[in-house]
């Protein structure tokens, strides 16, 4: 689980920062509001991708796509991207689990 989720997150890092770029122009927003909001949601991503295992790890993980969504307020295209990368996310929890459990089952049957 911890491959797929992390590589979702660093696809993420990557679209908020252009976001970012984005938002400056037509978000009407200073950019020090922008980067700060930026710069900690791309933090974020960085920082669960060391932590996905840990308890709590899906769900920052989650509170992440609705923010990434909700950004969608001040640059329409992320609502779009937004939707994506929670299904993506969904992807990677859902079938990193189930590779996680076939591993577990392979480890004990040898």
């Amino acid at each position: 689980m911890r491959t797929l989720c992390a590589s979702t997150l660093i696809g993420e890092f990557f679209v908020i920062g252009f976001a970012a770029l984005v938002a400056m122009r037509l978000g009407g927003l200073p950019a020090s509001t922008v980067w700060t909001v930026a710069g900690v949601a791309m933090a974020l991503c960085l920082v669960l991708c060391g932590m996905i295992t840990r308890p709590g790890g899906v769900q920052l993980g989650w509170a992440l796509q609705l923010g990434l969504i909700a950004s969608g307020f001040v640059v329409p295209a992320m609502f779009f991207l937004g939707a994506l990368f929670a299904g993506l996310w969904w992807a990677s929890v859902h079938f990193g689990r189930k590779v996680d459990e076939a591993k577990a089952r392979a480890a004990a049957a040898s």
